[in-house]
């Protein structure tokens, strides 16, 4: 559980319990026992909500695992603090990205949840081994006039699995407990202060917690109190919870007796209570008939006001529950179960190998994508890694430069952007650009240019053309490529690489020829090297490197991408340089 993690959790656990409390206020009368009990549901799903993984969560750029906080400044990054490249094209031009770095915020909450469930775990195993005390604790009733009518009792509820019915002195209240061999435990010598009529009534609402799953339910609350230690409002609207369930059942017991039996009914719950009224003891894996003075208030007045239920209160019901159940479903576009977006691409290929290259790869985590157009086989590195969307940084400009000429900004034959004359620490930066000498020295305020002038709608809309990583463009034009919004794995690289080469999505000839001929890298041999390198930079550091690309020979074409990570030294140098050896040592250049 990351910082984004925990607030998403925390504020969708909190407002949902909120929204479910008012609506039980405001819909009081409109809502019936068992409607009322079956909202905190929607509260269940909701708890899930942050854990399912999703394709639709969408935090924007301020705040992440690292803890973002896009502000970007250049870093005088170059291949000077790298060992010296062999090939004049292959140098670094990073613009550094400064954030707030909340790492060690997300490590004390991990480290802080981590111990508050080992802690309620802890006290839930020891619930369990009292329950497991009080089950050796039972024996069987010897009554059978009594065993007789827990029979009929069971008959009238129409529930046949056996169940296991004894008495424990170590209980003062009936329970139900047991996931898998259910019992139902009522404390010692009941016989003697209660009717037969009144324990009747105790054993049909017992039944009636075992007919309607309270048990299972109970675990899983158990299990998400445990997972939502940390928020009081899931406290308190599991404690709701547990009342209306128990007020549910009631009503379910008044459905069975005449209506001069309801006073009867609420008598024995309250003589129930003042013969026990010392013990207050709650087992939180099982249902009690007991409970605090406040809830044996609310559910005998719940008694007392109880009237068979109209068509018309079971219609509301139903409508009142679906409303809220619109507004649950209507969180999972903004909710994760890692709290994070699902940054996996979905890979599946019929032809793909996958190859140990990790020689190559020394001091990083890396990963390799090499598809050939002759055998339509994806040869693959780091199957895990391949997949992950990632920052493309400078590797999107080749697709900046298309959508720029798509959208007339610039054109084949007048490319050049003015320099505003702003200094950069790269003196190359610091002049007039076209889109060659733009793309050869990866000049990033020329391509956050052509973003400011071809639009966010636009932009958008190119991306979805060309299916484009994530397509999130959410942190601004001058940022969503550059360690922000923006993400692609290698394998979507080279995916669009190829769509690029062959025009797909039938962008303009001359245009795609204007960008092949700008991110053309040499020629020899009869095989020319086209590619765009990318270095992602944090905080001054170069965590991230790119290399991508495609080699174009006598009988093939072969795309490739190329990353790698470390905490500090990622260039996309670095990976050009891995690339080459990798496909020297195939012979493909």
């Amino acid at each position: 559980m990351d910082f984004i993690h925990f607030m998403i959790s925390f504020m969708v656990s909190s407002f949902t319990v909120v929204v479910i409390t008012l609506i039980r206020k405001v819909f009081k009368n409109q809502l019936s026992a068992k409607w009322r009990y079956h909202l905190w549901f929607l509260l269940l799903f909701a708890l899930t909500l942050p854990f399912i993984p999703t394709h639709y969560l969408h935090v924007g750029n301020y705040l992440s695992m690292d803890g973002k906080q896009a502000n970007q400044t250049p870093s005088s990054t170059t291949l000077a603090e790298e060992p010296q490249a062999e090939v004049n094209w292959m140098q670094d031009f990073s613009v550094s990205v400064n954030r707030m770095d909340l790492t060690a915020l997300n490590e004390i909450l991990v480290v802080i949840w981590i111990l508050g469930m080992l802690l309620f775990t802890a006290l839930t195993i020891h619930s369990w081994l009292k329950l497991k005390k009080i089950k050796r604790a039972t024996y069987s009733i010897g009554n059978n006039e009594i065993l007789s009518l827990f029979e009929q009792c069971k008959q009238r509820l129409n529930v046949t699995k056996q169940i296991n019915i004894g008495i424990s002195p170590l209980v003062k209240s009936p329970m139900t407990f047991g996931l898998f061999k259910t019992y139902i435990v009522l404390p010692s010598h009941f016989e003697k202060w209660l009717s037969m009529e009144e324990i009747k009534y105790i054993l049909l609402h017992e039944l009636n917690h075992y007919k309607y799953k309270d048990i299972a339910i109970n675990y899983l609350v158990v299990l998400y109190q445990i997972v939502y230690w940390f928020n009081p409002f899931v406290w308190f609207a599991f404690k709701e919870m547990r009342l209306d369930r128990e007020i549910a059942c009631d009503i379910a017991v008044l459905k069975l007796l005449d209506k001069q039996k309801y006073r009867v009914y609420g008598n024995t719950i309250i003589n129930f209570v003042d013969k026990n009224s010392q013990s207050r003891e709650h087992f939180i894996l099982t249902n009690q008939l007991n409970g605090s003075k406040r809830q044996i208030k609310r559910r005998i007045e719940s008694i007392a006001s109880y009237t068979t239920e109209s068509k018309l209160l079971k219609l509301k019901s139903l409508a009142i529950f679906m409303l809220v159940g619109l507004f649950v479903t209507s969180q999972i576009p903004i909710i994760s179960a890692t709290a994070a977006e699902d940054n996996h691409h979905k890979f599946k290929h019929e032809r793909t190998i996958y190859e140990d290259l990790s020689n190559y790869f020394v001091g990083y985590e890396g990963s390799f994508v090499l598809y050939s157009i002759q055998d339509e086989t994806y040869r693959i590195y780091n199957e895990e890694k391949s997949t992950l969307r990632i920052s493309p940084n400078s590797t999107y400009k080749i697709y900046s430069a298309l959508f720029g000429l798509e959208s007339n900004v610039i054109t084949n034959e007048n490319s050049t952007l003015k320099w505003n004359g702003m200094q950069y620490p790269y003196d190359s930066w610091n002049q007039d650009q076209n889109l060659t000498t733009a793309m050869k020295n990866s000049v990033s305020w020329y391509f956050q240019r052509l973003d400011q002038h071809v639009s966010k709608d636009n932009i958008q809309a190119y991306l979805k053309t060309i299916n484009y990583g994530n397509k999130d463009i959410s942190a601004g034009l001058s940022n969503y490529w550059l360690e922000s919004s923006l993400k692609v794995s290698p394998i979507e690289q080279v995916n669009a690489l190829k769509d690029f080469y062959a025009n797909k999505y039938g962008f303009k000839d001359k245009n795609i020829q204007t960008v092949k001929d700008a991110i053309k890298l040499e020629e020899k041999d009869g095989m020319i090297l086209s590619g765009k390198t990318g270095t992602g930079s944090v905080n001054g550091k170069n965590i991230s490197g790119w290399f991508i690309g495609y080699v174009e020979t006598e009988a093939d074409t072969f795309f490739f991408a190329t990353n790698i990570q470390n905490e500090a030294s990622s260039y996309g140098s670095k990976a050009a340089e891995i690339t080459l050896s990798i496909l020297r040592d195939k012979d493909i250049y």
